[in-house]
């Protein structure tokens, strides 16, 4: 038989070596996570995993499985199909299901049949999950993090993929959370991850990291829109030494304007979104705001939000998030231009270098 059973660990250590990642579980199994470079081939869809689960709670599970079988058959025969008849014979998939049991074993089992070498994950997405869950403490522990702070506008995300471009490492959680980490911050037609899928894709970017090299992060707080950093992330940020970035206020208006563009479009949808502040901003201060929207006061609007609710809960909470801020550089971009953050990524880099 050409299947060998494959620990986790082992599995992750050789991605990059298989010809494909296949996850046979159903269709909202692997949109809540998987493994990173995964495909989806279900050997039972979402309502066929529904019928089996039902049959073997309300008649047998021997009922279950016979039904179960009708449906893998059919569905491996159409991944077949679809994916298989065209690959060489030296293809070599890495395969697996919820804890490794039948699904991915009837795949497999065809597959091997075939001809194919088959690496099965002992254990399956469970036993992914776990060695996820064991390696971020130690992937977060040995890098050197500098925290980039700056009042919201001042062009943080923009000075990160600055960063990223001049070659420095950058771990930009906002764009791993699909979320620019405010009560605006939700992405017009794009969901977030589940909050596994967060930490996996935050566990697969730590692991490029080289420790000898340092690695940039926005100072975000806890949460990102509805997901959480990892407690261990967290805690490596809130101790590392931070740069502090400075725009001017005009400049930070008018790159907000840009970026929230699309937010700007939809008045009902950014006047509900506003309602979430009236608790803690007041209803007369919400209700000018969402004047200011009906009115297509975009300016106004955005220099109130940022004078009188984002820059007085940034200065709040950031010193005492970040034991380090107090001591932080400052660096002031002269404008919000993706020459501008260029030119200070290259000086900021230069400056971590010296000193």
């Amino acid at each position: 038989m050409n299947i060998t059973r494959v620990p986790a660990p082992q599995a992750i250590a050789s991605l990059e070596g298989f010809s494909a990642i296949i996850d046979a579980r159903s269709e909202d199994e692997f949109a809540l996570d998987h493994m990173p470079g995964a495909v989806n081939w279900p050997t039972l869809r979402n309502e066929e995993r529904r019928i089996v689960g039902t049959t073997y709670k309300q008649i047998s599970a021997f009922e279950a499985r016979k039904r179960g079988a009708a449906m893998a058959a059919r569905n491996i025969a159409d991944h077949i199909d679809r994916h298989v008849l065209q690959v060489p014979k030296h293809w070599q998939p890495l395969v697996y299901c919820w804890r490794g049991g039948q699904r991915s074993n009837a795949l497999a089992l065809i597959l091997g049949q075939i001809g194919f070498k088959v690496s099965l994950v002992e254990g399956g997405y469970q036993a992914f999950r776990r060695a996820v869950i064991d390696d971020l403490p130690p992937l977060v522990a040995p890098l050197q993090w500098r925290v980039v702070c700056g009042n919201t506008g001042t062009g943080k995300t923009r000075l990160l993929q600055a960063l990223l471009a001049e070659g420095a490492q950058v771990l930009d959680l906002e764009a791993l959370a699909s979320h620019r980490a405010s009560v605006l911050g939700a992405i017009p037609g794009v969901a977030q991850p589940s909050q596994k899928h967060f930490e996996t894709r935050i566990w697969e970017r730590l692991r490029s990291f080289d420790p000898a090299r340092p690695v940039f992060v926005e100072s975000e707080s806890r949460k990102v829109g509805n997901v959480v950093v990892p407690d261990a992330l967290m805690q490596a940020m809130r101790a590392a030494r931070c740069v502090r970035l400075l725009l001017a206020e005009d400049e930070r208006v008018a790159l907000l304007l840009e970026d929230y563009a699309p937010l700007l479009q939809d008045a009902d949808f950014l006047c509900g979104r506003l309602d979430v502040l009236r608790e803690m901003r007041g209803k007369l201060t919400v209700q000018g705001w969402q004047e200011h929207v009906r009115a297509g006061r975009f300016d106004a609007l955005v220099r109130e939000l940022l004078q009188q609710h984002y820059d007085p809960g940034y200065e709040h909470s950031i010193g005492r998030s970040f034991s380090r801020y107090a001591q932080a550089p400052v660096h002031v971009a002269r404008d919000r231009s993706a020459d501008a953050m260029a030119d200070l990524a290259r000086r900021i880099m230069a400056s971590d270098e010296a000193g």
